[in-house]
């Protein structure tokens, strides 16, 4: 599957014409952040199944998903009005889910521990998405985050305190500031995290 795909083409469409799921307006800038941007994480994904943390309008989830038909996608969301547009943007993908609820509330229960792999992209700072993602993922599983600007020393020392291990910052082709955070699940994530929805973002771990 190329970023030509008719599929991910109409996908884009939707994204791009449905108001409150992407602060980029540019089409050029909108395919490179949602789409070229994704389909580089889709080569870093080495296990499944795969879950797309604060899915949003489904970047990086659905190019992902449509790369890697043989891996199952979970689009986690929290916000009930993105999850109606997630599921009408999933059909036909057999691959694809969609899980309504927090990260929190996810990697408390039925989530936990259940992924080989977390993809997130502009959810939050480092430290905070490290914090939602890690428990999702078993041990040997990886966290990717489709980032921006990152504090590396930050990164770590939460990584450090859910279960993770270094994190490895792999840029992006053609973007001085866009990169991919790749950080492995080296250890059980204490029983406390994710501690409760706000919290995180309120007290980082870093």
């Amino acid at each position: 599957m190329t970023a030509s795909d008719p599929r991910l083409e109409h996908w884009l469409e939707s994204v791009l014409g449905t108001p409150g799921l992407t602060a980029v307006r540019d089409p050029a800038e909108a395919r490179r952040v949602l789409v070229d941007d994704s389909l580089a994480a889709a080569e870093l994904v080495e296990e499944g199944p795969v879950v797309d943390v604060g899915s949003g309008g489904g970047s990086p989830g659905i190019p992902v998903a449509l790369a890697r038909p043989d891996l199952r996608v979970d689009l986690l969301e929290a916000q009930r009005r993105k999850c109606d547009f997630l599921e009408s943007a999933a059909k036909g993908l057999a691959n694809v889910s969609v899980v309504c609820a927090r990260a929190e509330e996810h990697g408390r229960g039925a989530g936990r521990d259940a992924y080989g792999t977390a993809l997130a992209q502009a959810l939050a700072t480092a430290p905070v998405a490290l914090e939602w993602c890690l428990p999702l993922v078993r041990t040997g599983g990886r966290v990717i985050l489709l980032a921006g600007e990152v504090d590396l020393a930050a990164a770590a020392a939460a990584s450090a305190a859910v279960g993770g291990g270094a994190p490895d910052l792999v840029p992006l082709p053609g973007s001085e500031r866009r990169g991919l955070l790749v950080v492995p699940k080296v250890g059980a994530t204490p029983e406390r995290f994710p501690r409760r929805p706000g919290t995180a973002r309120k007290r980082p771990l870093a």
